[in-house]
């Protein structure tokens, strides 16, 4: 059997499939029984899990990747006093499980190099450029990098995208197709033969498209232009550290006045003497310590910082390092009149405002994206356009900002009206 095709396809195609088995092959092994899944239930303590886990995190937790660096994820798992393990988003959001996770738009955006998730039923036109419909719509028209868009066949139905990473020809005949995405409770990864291929696209409206034009389809939305996703660090596997972590992990940033829940664990029975958190050079605590145990601050300046232990023997651990960043942002009113322009104001401290984005509550299409620039940032302020919002009534506005460790986010409700 001649293995794939994809050496025929262009360059960021082939990194999109290397992308996506950054999530879609990743291992990881529970260190306690309370992490949920969305399949219901929990993943079970000590048993190995492939991809990253389905969550809908929305604006409470933290997408993988795009919020988060794989590695930090790794890092919370290894923590069994972990927010993964202590917290679950299953009765507060909708789709959701456990506070870091991702979804199948959130892996193809991933894949596709973006610096955000464009939801699935925007993948396609007339919401975005440079995309076509593949053609013949069967295993022998259809390579690597494409993607096939499941529309929802109810209008309160989700819709869902998944991506093509691999396609086997014998003697120019297709005979499988590797087709990869986000689905409860981990990513999947199915090679199906060619007649198992077509009869999975034959159902439920599917369609097959082919991004022809990477840069016309992402538009501004370009991960090369944004600190996150970080492909290099979520390629390297990571040290993590055994004598403490953090609760969100470690390379991670927290909103100011967040606690910090440090679990000293001493996984190797080194001993441990202080705990030494530090704000750059500067020493800011010292903890005595005299065994394993969770030590829990709140930080109000905005900064960078490391933890790291003293041992008995006078040696000096590996610090986890983690930041303290603020964003605030404020809407002229709780209704906003969506065929006049408006201003948001927003400030910052040690942390970058890149994006403010709208999701209608009525209209599951009605997605903007306004990305804020550098003298966006310089004013502290945004006009979003007259009838930037396409739909009126209530809708959701996030405000994301970025920094050397990850993401955060603040979120409010708006009544949008003609």
């Amino acid at each position: 059997m001649e293995r794939n095709n994809n050496n025929i396809i262009s360059e960021w195609k082939k990194r999109s499939i290397e992308y996506s088995h950054l999530m879609s092959n990743v291992k990881w092994t529970p260190v306690a029984d309370t992490f949920p899944n969305r399949s219901g239930g929990y993943f079970k303590k000590g048993n190995e899990y492939t991809g990253t886990p389905y969550s809908s995190v929305k604006y409470v937790g933290r997408y993988i990747g795009f919020e988060i660096f794989l590695k930090t994820f790794l890092a919370a798992v290894a923590n069994p006093q972990s927010i993964l393990y202590t917290e679950t988003l299953a009765e507060k959001v909708k789709n959701a499980a456990g506070y870091y996770g991702t979804v199948c738009s959130a892996f193809t955006s991933y894949a596709y190099q973006c610096a955000f998730w464009y939801v699935s039923r925007v993948h396609n036109p007339p919401y975005r450029n440079g995309v076509v419909l593949v053609d013949p719509q069967d295993s022998q028209g259809v390579e690597a990098g494409d993607y096939i868009f499941t529309p929802p066949l109810k209008p309160n139905d989700g819709s869902h995208v998944e991506l093509i990473t691999e396609v086997v020809k014998q003697d120019d005949i297709t005979t499988h197709v590797r087709v990869e995405d986000s689905w409860p409770p981990t990513t999947r990864n199915l090679l199906r033969t060619s007649e198992e291929f077509n009869k999975h696209i034959g159902e439920k409206e599917r369609k097959v498209y082919r991004i022809i034009d990477i840069d016309l389809w992402r538009g501004e939305n370009k991960a090369e232009n944004f600190l996150f996703p970080n492909y290099a660090e979520d390629s390297v596997t990571p040290d993590i550290n055994r004598t403490l972590l953090l609760d969100l992990g470690d390379w991670v940033t927290y909103h100011k006045g967040q606690n910090v829940k440090i679990n000293v664990m001493d996984k190797d029975s080194q001993g441990v003497k202080t705990l030494v958190i530090k704000r750059g050079n500067k020493l800011v605590l010292e903890i005595p310590l005299t065994g394993p145990s969770v030590i829990e601050r709140s930080f109000a300046e905005c900064a960078d910082y490391t933890a790291y232990c003293i041992m008995k023997d006078g040696s000096t651990s590996t610090a986890c390092e983690f930041s303290v960043g603020e964003l605030d942002f404020c809407l002229p009113s709780e209704e906003i009149k969506i065929t006049e322009p408006w201003d948001i104001k927003f400030s910052s401290d040690n942390i970058k405002p890149i994006l403010i984005y709208f999701t209608s509550l009525k209209d599951s299409y009605g997605c903007c994206y306004i990305w804020i620039t550098e003298e966006d940032c310089r004013k502290g302020r945004l006009t979003v356009p007259a009838n930037f919002i396409k739909s009126d009534g209530e809708a959701n506005v996030w405000f994301l900002g970025e920094n050397k460790y990850g993401r955060l986010k603040k979120h409010q409700r708006v009544m949008a009206v003609k």
